[in-house]
């Protein structure tokens, strides 16, 4: 199922974007200004895929302030987004080093002050990006766990301070997709819909005067699309593109809404993710062979069957996959058989 492939992508930015989007009402912005910058800085280079800058600012942010966990998180961060985005290997002992150091600083600083806002927000972070990185790798026991302890950690937050908008969008978000994955439980006695109740928390955050609302939208968008409500998908899909046009991760939910809508709109989109991986000394084979794989059932949606034959023909022309790009392309490659079979009788 495409929205299950696709839901990592905009669970990461729940968590990327909870120092990007902040309310000058309320002081969300954490006091010290120059970490403060560094966060923004790191996160805009992350959000727009620039990695490398991403990396330096986040450096800095480790080296002057070791007491925080914030740098050691966002350099996890920074792997996590660049080898996902890219379809690398994870480099898991970075990755878990960074993230099990943020982990226990978040622990001290909390055990020094259990109603501090800011310490229940680093521990619930750190939490959530270890969940996070646990369902990228197939661990879901863990994941779930150690999610329901990062959802603890925002509700602790909201206990603090009921207008801390980054928790109500991590809140929503958990609720939603577990009722959703859950729903088959429907009827017996323990089980409650929470999906109605996720929305409304996203709508909360979406409609409040916080810059946080893009990360409610880009969450509401997959959810509009699960539910197959894609014309208020595309509607918010947009919106997000208007405040980072370039952005990888928001084009993936407006191509898939578009599907649906308008699938010239959606070959474009998809289109416009290919190109944009601009390393000619490297070629990016999983999102190559996604992406044509998508556009091609689009082509077909529309009776080109010629320009899909010809895509499928382009992919299977692609001989030296490595074992692990094998690994992740299996099950599409032979989706791509059975359309090219389809496609030539």
């Amino acid at each position: 199922m495409q929205e299950t492939e696709h839901l990592v992508r905009y669970n990461i930015l729940v968590i990327l974007f909870s120092f990007l989007f902040l309310h000058s009402t309320f002081s969300q912005d954490y006091p010290d200004k120059n970490v403060d910058s560094l966060l923004k800085a790191g996160i805009r280079d992350i959000i727009n895929q620039k990695y490398s800058d991403a990396e330096i600012n986040f450096n800095f942010l480790n080296k002057d302030y070791p007491a925080l966990p914030l740098g050691d998180i966002y350099l996890a961060a920074v792997k996590i987004a660049k080898a996902y985005d890219y379809g690398d290997k994870y480099d898991t002992d970075y990755i878990e080093s960074h993230l099990e150091m943020a982990k226990e600083t978040a622990e001290n600083l909390l055990s020094s002050d259990e109603n501090n806002l800011w310490y229940n927000y680093f521990d619930a972070l750190a939490k959530g990006y270890i969940a996070y990185f646990a369902a990228l790798k197939g661990n879901w026991l863990s994941a779930l766990s150690t999610g329901v302890n990062s959802i603890s950690s925002y509700e602790n937050c909201l206990n603090i301070d009921d207008r801390f908008f980054e928790s109500y969008i991590a809140i929503g978000t958990f609720e939603y997709w577990q009722s959703r994955k859950m729903e088959f439980l429907n009827g017996l006695p323990f089980y409650e819909d929470r999906t109605k109740v996720g929305i409304d928390n996203l709508r909360t955050a979406s409609d409040s005067a916080s810059y946080n609302s893009y990360v409610a939208i880009n969450s509401l968008i997959w959810i509009y699309i699960d539910q197959k409500d894609y014309k208020k998908a595309v509607e918010l899909g947009e919106k997000t593109l208007k405040k980072f046009p370039g952005s990888r991760y928001f084009k993936w939910g407006l191509a898939r809404a578009y599907e649906e809508t308008d699938p010239v709109k959606s070959i474009k989109m998809y289109n416009e993710i290919l190109n944009s991986f601009t390393d000619k000394n490297r070629r990016n084979y999983i999102n190559e062979i996604t992406l044509k794989h998508l556009i091609a059932q689009q082509y077909l949606k529309l009776g080109e069957k010629g320009k899909a034959l010809k895509l499928c023909n382009e992919i299977f022309s692609i001989k030296n996959l490595n074992e692990f790009e094998h690994s992740k392309l299996d099950e599409r490659l032979q989706r791509v058989n059975d359309l090219q079979e389809s496609l030539t009788r």
